[in-house]
């Protein structure tokens, strides 16, 4: 398995933020058609995608890798999640209900495809983690401001016409506090790793003999 503990702990952290957040807002919120299909992706890209990337290391013998496959996949996650939440695609989605489940799928496999990135680094790469990490959670937080603030529906369809820009709020708010969050404590549970790992090689003292 390539997983390191820190990689481990930082699904785990992740996860449990997630899901903590998810049952406190599923209480207190009436989800509608964007909210519901935002709990998808969140469900589906922060909590099941790297559970299953760390299961796919775990199953299979994947060898160590750089950093350059991990901007790769980071790329696409971003290009997919973002193109998926253009009105033109959105539009197509209400029509036709299964390209709503490839892109779902799409996503779910950009997400694995992440995570996997993450958790295969080599040593001297695994610092290239918190960058990618954290500028996920910078651009998907941006897409969630966009759906909050946004003084009119972006996705508007006939048949909740009444109510689509509450719901597409309520959508913005779940992404806003569910997915920056997962990437962010992901990135501070590596980071200190890192530094744990590295005090103990600079605090170790010099034994040099003194020949007289």
């Amino acid at each position: 398995m390539q997983s390191s503990p820190p990689q481990v702990l930082a699904v785990v952290a992740s996860g449990t933020c997630i899901l903590m957040v998810g049952v406190v807002l599923a209480n207190l919120l009436e989800f509608g058609v964007q909210s519901q299909h935002m709990a998808t992706h969140i469900l589906s890209m922060n909590i099941l995608a790297p559970f299953l990337g760390a299961t796919v290391l775990a199953r299979w013998k994947i060898p160590e890798r750089g950093g350059s496959q991990l901007w790769f996949t980071t790329a696409v996650q971003l290009a997919l999640l973002w193109a998926w939440h253009t009105p033109a695609l959105q539009s197509v989605s209400l029509h036709l209900p299964g390209v709503m489940v490839v892109f779902h799928a799409a996503l779910l496999l950009a997400a694995i495809a992440f995570w996997v990135s993450v958790f295969a680094l080599s040593g001297p790469a695994r610092w290239q983690a918190i960058p990618a990490l954290l500028l996920t959670g910078k651009l998907v937080c941006l897409l969630a401001a966009l759906l909050v603030f946004s003084p009119r529906a972006i996705y508007a369809s006939a048949a909740h016409a009444a109510n689509d820009l509450d719901d597409q709020h309520l959508a913005g708010l779940l992404m806003i506090a569910a997915c920056p969050l997962c990437y962010l404590v992901a990135a501070v549970v590596m980071t200190v790793h890192l530094i744990g790992s590295q005090q103990p090689q600079q605090a170790r003292p010099s034994t040099r003999r003194i020949v007289g």
